[in-house]
This record gives C-alpha cells, sequence and structure tokens, in this order.
C-alpha cells in the first residue's frame, strides 16, 4: 500500500508540469470574432486546426513593386461591397495543396501560388502578427480562416463546443498602421 502512495505522488508530480501548461493556454471556440489592424475591419473567423495557414477573402490581387520591394494589391471578398484596395508589402508566396478535384493535369502543378502578407489580428485580448495567404473565399461561410500556425502563436486551445467565447476584440492597436491604398 505505502509502494502505491509513493507511485501515485510521483506520477502527480511528473504530469503537473504538463497540467499547469494547458492551464495557460487560451481556450477559444470554433468561431471567433477578430480584428484585423492593418485593414481596419471586424469579421467573423474559422479556428481551424486542420488547415496549417491563415486565409483572408480577397479578390482582384495584384502583386507590384514600390521602391524596389514586392507589394499586394487587393480588395476584400465579402458580401458587402468594398470598393476599398488595400496594399501591403508582400512576405512571401506559398504554395497551397490543391484538392484532388482542383488538379489540373495540364497544368502540372499540385499546388496553388498564393500571394502571403503579414497582418496584425487581435482576437479577445490577444494582439498577435501572423502570416495570412489572400485568396477569394467568398463561397465559404467565413471571410477569414486561422490554421494551426497561427493558432499556435495565440497559444490557443480549441474547444469545438465553443462559439465567440472570448467576445469582440478588446486589443490596443493604436499604434498600428493600416494598408488602405491612397
Amino acid at each position: 500500500m505505502r509502494f502505491f502512495n509513493i507511485t501515485a505522488l510521483l506520477t502527480c508530480l511528473i504530469l503537473l508540469p504538463s497540467m499547469t501548461l494547458a492551464s495557460e493556454k487560451n481556450i477559444y471556440g470554433l468561431n471567433e470574432h477578430v480584428y484585423i489592424a492593418d485593414i481596419d475591419m471586424h469579421m467573423s473567423a474559422k479556428l481551424d486546426t486542420g488547415a496549417k495557414t491563415a486565409s483572408l477573402s480577397a479578390r482582384d490581387i495584384e502583386r507590384f513593386k514600390r521602391d524596389g520591394e514586392s507589394w499586394v494589391r487587393f480588395y476584400l471578398a465579402l458580401d458587402e461591397a468594398h470598393e476599398r484596395s488595400f496594399e501591403l508589402p508582400l512576405a512571401r508566396i506559398s504554395k497551397i495543396k490543391r484538392r484532388s478535384g482542383d488538379y489540373d493535369p495540364e497544368e502540372d502543378k499540385s499546388y496553388t501560388p498564393r500571394p502571403v502578407v503579414n497582418m496584425s489580428v487581435c482576437m479577445g485580448k490577444v494582439l498577435r502578427v501572423i502570416e495570412v495567404n489572400l485568396t477569394d473565399r467568398s463561397t465559404f461561410q467565413y471571410p477569414f480562416l486561422l490554421g494551426s500556425t497561427a493558432l499556435k502563436k495565440f497559444n490557443a486551445l480549441i474547444d469545438p463546443s465553443l462559439k465567440y467565447s472570448v467576445g469582440q476584440p478588446q486589443c490596443d492597436t493604436q499604434n498600428i498602421s493600416t494598408a488602405f491604398a491612397e
């Protein structure tokens, strides 16, 4: 009996640090309200641990050079009419795996290239700069998708039984520049 008590005590001591780490996670629901400071826009987002990257619904995406640097200009592809373009520095081009029904053997590409920009995103009281790829998501219910890479930056633990669990974004974003085109 004494051996069992010592074993149980040691097991608890070993597991205690991992339980502390789990308690430091931010708990979010399957869907959350976000504020994207770079485009000064509030919207609903889907939190998807099965996706790797974050995606924003954009249309008329155009790459261009400014002062020798690569930039991207785009319009939001949302239900509401968005006539204002946004411009941000291009971080990189990502290669997104195509679905089996989206593969075109004549193109000989199993991926779709997408421009990626860095954006300041607020969810709850947490503000993070994350990489976001731009693509037309207008056929999807949520214009913004947060994948696992971004969720790690938010130290997120996703509870799919919850929705909008952290309420409206509450970050101080006053010193962040926006991406409105002139």
